[in-house]
């Protein structure tokens, strides 16, 4: 069976990368933008360094920013019928997770408009148009929304998450600049980070893991480990670094899946709107210690790729444990909560189990599992 590689067709990293994007915009004709961004980073000027970009160079541009932390159905709705009345040709998305898949969901339906219900593009939709042109411009160093061609979409009627996976909607472009993301609080960049380091470990031990994903997953973690504690303390160095680390874990999970560490925080998310980054980061360790029997040899390339010294000298067992052992102490370190006591109420584990069961990433899970197994896991973290 092939394996199938999908990309962005360019890419720009490093600070002031977003200046690039009055020469993409220019350079492909593009008329007018529809800059997808959220209240919060439009209040804080983040969005206003893109704007800036934009006026510069004379391009014209309308913002919608009707868009919440777990995207719901409503906001892309109502950002399909702003695109139409706006008369843009592309897609201009300025943010973190939120703002990009609600920009993707946009842009599909636009291009495909018997989706327009949104519930229809849960899942691998049948969809036949490319999306509306999308530049994306990550604000978090964590989702790497900007190279994936997965998108969340919160249905808050079922009080569920509904994963959606299409080639189509992929950004052409992605303007990965550390400069935009330097504002970040430390909490959310600890989050954001972790989600980005439970991509780099889910992808690379997911069923469907290949030589050419585990070596960009390999390497994210090795970058998302080293910098992590220094993005969390704002220094250059480390937000620069866990830019490119979000970025690479993204190439590469994007073309081989997840598994029950993401479709455990989906619910959470739809649920309580628990921070999709502190709820993978939660779980996380005791997910791998759940799926360490179906992982062959591949902790012992974890351990070592988190700067675990002499691992080629431990039994399975101890490069399993050492693994574990340093994801948990890294999670520890950036300040996030070690169980979901404050999150979970033991009355919703059924619901959250059969949710999580029933996700589009549990079938990535390199272990066999079962909703009981699941409600067990949550259960554990309590």
């Amino acid at each position: 069976m092939a394996n199938r590689f999908i990309l962005n067709e360019t890419s720009y990293h490093g600070a002031g990368a977003i200046q690039e994007i009055a020469t993409e915009a220019a350079g492909r004709g593009f008329q007018k933008a529809f800059v997808c961004s959220d209240p919060d980073l439009i209040k804080f000027g983040v969005t206003k360094k893109v704007l800036d970009v934009l006026d510069k160079a004379g391009l014209v541009y309308e913002v919608y920013s009707n868009i919440k932390p777990n995207p719901t159905i409503e906001n892309v709705q109502t950002g399909v019928a702003a695109f139409k009345a706006s008369g843009a040709d592309y897609i201009v998305a300025i943010g973190g997770g939120s703002s990009m898949d609600t920009a993707k969901a946009i842009g599909i339906i636009i291009a495909n408009p018997d989706f327009a219900d949104v519930v229809s593009l849960e899942g691998v939709a049948p969809t036949k148009n490319k999306s509306v042109p999308i530049f994306a411009v990550p604000t978090t160093a964590g989702t790497a929304a900007e190279v994936t061609i997965n998108y969340v979409i919160t249905d808050a009627e079922k009080n569920r998450k509904m994963v959606c996976v299409d080639p189509k909607d992929i950004p052409i472009v992605a303007f990965v600049d550390p400069e935009m993301m330097s504002s970040m609080p430390k909490g959310l960049t600890a989050a954001t980070g972790m989600d980005a380091l439970t991509h780099a470990i889910e992808g690379y031990i997911t069923a469907g893991a290949w030589e050419l994903s585990d070596m960009f997953h390999l390497k994210a973690i090795e970058i998302i480990s080293r910098s992590l504690r220094g993005a969390v303390d704002n220094t250059p160095e480390g937000r620069e670094d866990m830019a490119l680390g979000q970025y690479i874990a993204g190439m590469g999970f994007s073309n081989v899946g997840l598994g029950i560490v993401h479709s455990m925080a989906h619910p959470l998310g739809a649920l309580y709107d628990t921070p999709h980054g502190i709820a993978n980061a939660i779980i996380l360790p005791t997910v791998m210690e759940y799926n360490a029997e179906a992982t062959g040899e591949k902790y012992r390339e974890i351990a070592r790729a988190m700067g675990i010294a002499g691992v080629d000298a431990m039994s399975q067992e101890e490069y399993r444990k050492a693994a574990i052992d340093a994801v948990r102490q890294l999670s520890i370190d950036v300040g996030i909560p070690q169980d979901l006591k404050e999150i979970v109420k033991e009355e919703d584990i059924p619901f959250l189990a059969q949710s999580a069961y029933d996700d589009a990433c549990r079938p990535g899970n390199p272990k066999e599992t079962s909703v009981e197994d699941i409600t067990a896991l949550y259960k554990s973290l309590l």
